[in-house]
């Protein structure tokens, strides 16, 4: 198992934890206020929408939370106005991070995440400064129990990028551009995902052997992405085993 799967199954881990916090279901509530208000309260014609109420369920949002934040999105009530934005800089012995946030007030949210980098020795940098090392990409996950051979035949089909084995099952990446055409193209060919998303993925990764620096590392992932307002984390570390095991995040 490489490190940079072990940093992710440590990450599932805690997801499953956090999925029954009120901070993360807000994470999801955003998201979907959000993609109501850009592209309407129906599902069916917008495909951010209906891609944010699947991840919601998965973690357990219950369903009149969904609805409330898909109405408010809509204009039913007080909406929140939140900002799409995007921080980036260094954590500990130049690891590139980036992260996504949806807030409300970008001042308390720059110095939010400006105090996290500080604290676990990283630096807040401008924009694009490390954004460039990331493709985005879209990323479609599958259990096991899919047809490998059948799954990559329908997927270079669609003009999707790459189908890889994981460690529990498969991941087919596509372009932004061809993300839907994937998605619901392999849904019409019978092919069930466990999750479909738009993430950033790293070009190179820098694996961290030391455990102090892995420490500041992981401990900054952690705390960024408790904040309220971030979204998602990316980072190009890859922790060996032996390593990410010590950390106490």
């Amino acid at each position: 198992m490489s490190g940079h799967s072990k940093w992710a199954n440590i990450k599932n881990k805690k997801a499953k934890t956090d999925s029954q916090k009120a901070v993360v279901f807000q994470k999801y509530s955003r998201e979907l206020i959000v993609a109501a208000r850009l592209g309407g309260p129906d599902p069916a014609g917008n495909f951010r929408l209906r891609t944010a109420i699947e991840k919601a369920k998965a973690a357990g949002l219950p369903n009149d939370n969904i609805k409330r934040a898909i109405d408010k999105g809509a204009g039913a009530g007080a909406a929140d106005n939140y900002e799409e934005l995007t921080y980036e800089g260094y954590a500990a012995g130049g690891v590139a991070v980036v992260l996504e946030a949806m807030t409300d007030n970008r001042n308390r949210t720059a110095g939010d995440v400006r105090s996290i980098f500080t604290k676990f020795n990283g630096n807040l940098g401008e924009s694009n400064c490390v954004s460039w090392m990331f493709d985005r990409k879209g990323s479609i996950e599958f259990d096991s129990s899919v047809d490998f051979e059948k799954l990559f035949e329908a997927a270079i089909n669609l003009d999707a990028d790459d189908v890889t084995e994981e460690e529990d099952g498969y991941k087919v990446l596509t372009s932004v551009e061809n993300f839907q055409k994937v998605v619901e193209g392999l849904e019409a060919e019978g092919f069930k995902s466990v999750s479909a998303e738009l993430t950033r993925i790293p070009q190179n990764t820098i694996e961290v052997t030391d455990l102090k620096t892995a420490t500041s590392v992981m401990r900054l992932i952690e705390r960024l992405e408790e904040l309220d307002d971030v979204q998602n984390v990316y980072a190009n570390c890859d922790i060996p085993d032996e390593i990410a095991d010590q950390v106490e995040v």
